[in-house]
């Protein structure tokens, strides 16, 4: 068990050193580490904004802006920072920003026929789907850092720029909500 994990810290150390050296070469202009970048982080990006905002077409623009405004503030990124939860702090809240403009409540949920909505929801049930969509885009915010890309309380908090106790108790009343309207729609 030892030798695995000891590998995996090997991996994960390898793909810290190999994402640094892509920033670095982005902060200098290298078109084709800015798309390096980009091949290695859109799946996540765009699957954290179609998870925010439930529109396929939307969380395309949402993460490609997204995308473009992390590019142009490459500048002003700390390298010896990991570039994933720097870009999805930038996807989550223009998420946000879109989900807040454009009522996010009355909007229709998009067609299963859409091979890039079916994408980007692939291992969530349709029921938790419908669930996480009645949600709050605050509240839906966090849920999706937390329990689909797998942050921290404390590194949403970071992300969000909010207090953790604020992170935590949207977090808890979000999966409060989610447990009701999944139990009462059993």
């Amino acid at each position: 068990m030892a030798a695995e994990e000891t590998a995996v810290e090997e991996t994960e150390a390898l793909s810290r050193r190999r994402e640094r050296r892509l920033v670095r070469a982005a902060q200098d202009g290298s078109a084709d580490a800015v798309a390096s970048l980009y091949t290695a982080h859109w799946r996540r990006a765009h699957r954290a904004a179609y998870l925010v905002v439930h529109d396929a077409a939307a969380a395309e623009d949402v993460a490609q802006d997204a995308f473009l405004a992390a590019v142009d503030a490459l500048d002003r990124f700390d390298r010896r920072r990991p570039f994933a939860p720097w870009l999805h702090r930038i996807v989550v809240n223009r998420a946000l920003d879109w989900a807040r403009r454009e009522g996010l409540r009355q909007r229709v949920e998009p067609e299963r026929s859409e091979p890039w909505a079916r994408a980007a929801e692939p291992e969530l049930g349709d029921e938790l789907m419908a669930a996480l969509r009645e949600l709050p885009p605050d509240q839906r915010a966090v849920v999706v850092l937390r329990h689909l890309l797998e942050y921290t309380p404390g590194e949403i908090a970071t992300m969000l720029e909010l207090p953790r106790g604020t992170v935590n108790s949207r977090l808890r009343r979000a999966l409060d909500r989610l447990r009701e309207t999944i139990e009462v729609g059993s």
